[in-house]
């Protein structure tokens, strides 16, 4: 699945089914979920970390974990918020409407993951859906984590059976 030809929309049904975690699900207060990643990566050793979500990044970035890419709105609950600041080589914007998963977001994502620079895509409009193009477009063993409103984060380890997943629940989306 490199391209995407058309805008993906979320459905009231998938709208309840992506409140689930895609993965690996860590709560606790910041700093154990901070210490709970770090000890996962250095464990695991992950083949790339990709961040999506302002508190997600905030977090691990507050706590020195390194992502290759990160993906942000300036937002949190829908409310705007000061940028994270991060240490990053390239920032790019791009609009994705809430609720969709625009062909344009896809091509950036799809293009910052087969690059090596450390990149932030800031988003206008809402970066939610886009852990789903993230996890396609990621490498085999890389991780993507994001936040879990109001629990934690989810670690999402990429697998074969994880992006085949994903792309039942992108087939069940509408145009």
């Amino acid at each position: 699945m490199n391209t995407l030809p058309r805008t993906y929309r979320l459905t009231n049904t998938l709208r309840v089914k992506l409140k689930q975690p895609l993965g690996e699900l860590v709560t606790g207060s910041r700093n154990e979920i901070a210490k709970y990643l770090s000890d996962y990566i250095k464990k695991n050793n992950p083949l790339k970390v990709f961040a999506v979500g302002d508190v997600a990044t905030a977090n691990i970035s507050k706590h020195g974990i390194d992502a290759d890419i990160y993906i942000v709105d300036n937002k949190v609950m829908r409310k705007p918020i000061l940028p994270v600041p991060l240490k990053t080589e390239r920032e790019i914007h791009v609009k994705n409407p809430p609720g969709t998963i625009t062909p344009e977001a896809w091509k950036v994502i799809q293009d910052a993951t087969k690059e090596t620079t450390v990149t932030k895509i800031v988003v206008e409009g809402e970066e939610d859906l886009l852990v789903l193009p993230m996890i396609m477009n990621a490498p085999q063993n890389a991780i993507v984590v994001y936040g879990q409103p109001h629990k934690g984060i989810v670690i999402v380890r990429i697998t074969k059976e994880k992006k085949q997943e994903i792309k039942s629940i992108l087939k069940a989306m509408t145009m």
